[in-house]
């Protein structure tokens, strides 16, 4: 994963802004929205013709205008309530968005982890739907504690899958870093 800022598909410029609705504790994009145009970039899980999101996604949809999400009762959804919605589910919710967030932003797509602590897996820019993901993503929060254990794990079952481990640590100023993890050899 280099830092580079290559020109990624979000910066495109998406004129129509899709409707979505929580139904269920989901944010659900109907099938009468441009569902495929989400799913070819990475969005979602598609489900009967309609594509469910989850939370960060709907945030950083939410965040770039490229999605209104409305309740049951037809009322549109703030960002903030949506992020409160999201911490109900997951108290790290506010990290793995700012961590999707940045991903994101640097042109990569972002799918959901596969457990053991892995938030993320990411695909290298244009691979995507042609290729498997690279890197997994494993985000903390700096000061939160992480037993070496469950790293170890992680790292572990990556390299069985012959990918990158990274941990992604959102700082004390709000910044992510980015750490390649790799096995110690003595």
């Amino acid at each position: 994963m280099n830092g580079s800022d290559e020109a990624g598909e979000e910066k495109s410029t998406h004129k129509v802004t899709l409707r979505a609705f929580l139904v269920d504790g989901s944010i659900v994009v109907p099938s009468s929205e441009d569902v495929e145009g989400l799913k070819s970039r990475g969005y979602g899980t598609p489900s009967d013709g309609s594509l469910t999101l989850s939370y960060y996604e709907g945030l950083y949809l939410l965040s770039k205008g490229i999605l209104k999400i409305y309740d049951e009762d037809e009322r549109l959804v703030p960002f903030q309530e949506l992020l409160e919605k999201a911490r109900e589910r997951n108290k790290n919710a506010w990290v793995k968005y700012l961590i999707y967030r940045d991903l994101r932003s640097r042109g990569y797509v972002v799918r959901e982890g596969f457990g053991l602590g892995i938030d993320f897996r990411v695909y290298e820019r244009g691979g995507y739907g042609k290729e498997t993901a690279k890197y997994l993503i494993y985000g903390i929060k700096e000061g939160q504690p992480v037993q070496i254990e469950e790293l170890a794990r992680a790292l572990k079952y990556t390299q069985n899958l012959k990918k990158r481990l990274i941990l992604a640590v959102l700082n004390r100023r709000g910044e992510i870093v980015y750490y390649s993890l790799s096995k110690l050899a003595f």
